[in-house]
């Protein structure tokens, strides 16, 4: 069902019948439903999909997002439980044998992760409302692309509510400073990811970084490895994080999101819309990720 704020200020809520979704984007199902409640009211269109991934160009561009590195797993409520193995004293990476390894140390346990809702508020153009077809590719365009970056700052340095840590801040995480050219740094590092008994399959770099891998040759090399190479400009320009994405993380998708429209509440008495979705973070091996020191050109 969709909800729309009575107009006449009562309080009351009316319904209407959501609109059948069909091929539609979210923009399309928005603008449709925009369409049938009329030119009054406050409006919330709810979807049982995760937002950020209906970004149109995704489909078209191969650009990774910090949530495409991470496996990903639906979560009927919260706090949804997951296994944690924090590693059992120091950290010892020389070993040749499976009993002085480190997981041979590792203390499984059952955890737990609440989950929370990324919000973010977007002016709408004065009239866009009368164009169904303008309003949903704004939406799709714009402002689900916005639900992606607050996605990434969220993933990297953590919620408001704490929900999320952060990777970039994660207790049991590495890191490693060095003065190496940014490739032999870059397999250097990656090469300790796996001394933990992962596998690096991931890097999340800064645009500055990701382009300088670009030009000089080392992105190609690492996708022969294996490795996928998330750009964000929420990443530090001097720092990569690489990991064992998969191994280490799983994002809980409930499935629940919205777009609402605020009639007038934008500065100038402009229309605003809302998007909202809702994640979790579950850390099964924070060992398994390292942030890497860099000096950019």
């Amino acid at each position: 069902m969709l909800t729309t704020a009575n107009p006449n200020g009562s309080g009351a809520v009316s319904t209407l019948t959501r609109p059948a979704v069909d091929e539609r984007t979210p923009g399309e199902t928005f603008a449709a439903a925009v369409a049938s409640a009329g030119e009054h009211g406050d409006l919330t269109v709810p979807f049982g999909i995760h937002l950020p991934a209906a970004f149109p160009l995704f489909a078209s561009r191969p650009r990774y997002t910090v949530r495409h590195l991470l496996k990903t797993a639906p979560v009927p409520k919260a706090p949804a439980p997951y296994v944690y193995e924090p590693t059992r004293g120091a950290l010892t990476t020389t070993a040749t044998s499976y009993a002085a390894t480190p997981e041979a140390a590792f203390a499984p346990r059952l955890a737990s992760t609440p989950l929370t809702d990324l919000t973010v508020a977007v002016t709408l153009p004065d009239g866009i409302l009368a164009h169904p077809k303008l309003l949903a590719s704004f939406v799709d365009l714009r402002v689900l692309v916005r639900l992606s970056v607050l996605e990434n700052q969220s993933l990297l340095h953590g919620t408001p509510d704490g929900a999320i840590q952060g990777l970039l801040r994660l207790p049991g995480t590495r890191s490693v400073e060095t003065g190496a050219d940014m490739e032999a740094a870059v397999t250097s590092a990656a090469a300790e990811v796996e001394e933990t008994g992962g596998s690096c399959d991931g890097i999340v770099a800064h645009p500055s970084v990701y382009w300088e891998l670009v030009r000089t040759g080392a992105l190609s090399r690492l996708q022969v490895a294996g490795i996928t190479v998330s750009r964000t400009r929420m990443m530090p320009r001097d720092r990569l994080l690489l990991g064992d994405f998969r191994a280490a993380l799983t994002l809980l998708l409930p499935g629940t999101g919205s777009l609402t429209l605020h009639r007038g509440a934008g500065i100038g008495g402009a229309d605003v819309i809302e998007a909202s979705t809702r994640i979790g973070l579950a850390v099964h091996l924070p060992q398994h990720l390292l942030t890497l020191g860099v000096n950019p050109r």
